[in-house]
């Protein structure tokens, strides 16, 4: 997921997943969710739901956890290849990161995964 941008100050080096990694708290993933769920719409926040859950699971692998870690990173970071403010196409990058991930992780997410981010998918869109 190495991207071309540069970090905020002059002499940073290339946003690459460690970069995004850093970019992560709970926090600040909540938040994201909190303040974009309609926007961003229900495929970008049902796969970051799904990633979330399979990053908590103790069985899950700490290779498969830098995976995901990197992609929710990516969705927090305000300044990704296509801004989240740009009508209609703001989160198609996200999408892109979180389906790659996804991908790349797939053997390790389970049917618990998944029940819990529909679960709380569901709350979220019940109270927007």
């Amino acid at each position: 997921m190495a991207d071309q941008h540069q970090g905020d100050d002059k002499n940073s080096e290339p946003l690459t997943q460690e970069y995004y990694q850093n970019q992560y708290s709970e926090k600040t993933l909540w938040d994201k969710i909190s303040n974009v769920a309609l926007r961003a719409g229900s495929e970008v926040i049902k796969k970051v739901l799904v990633l979330y859950y399979c990053m908590l699971d103790e069985q899950t692998p700490a290779q498969a956890k830098a995976v995901i870690l990197g992609s929710l990173g990516y969705f927090i970071f305000p300044f990704d290849s296509i801004p989240d403010m740009a009508p209609a196409i703001g989160f198609s990058d996200d999408l892109g990161a979180l389906a790659i991930a996804m991908t790349l992780v797939l053997t390790h997410i389970k049917p618990k995964h998944k029940q819990l981010a529909q679960e709380q998918f569901d709350t979220i869109f019940k109270a927007k």
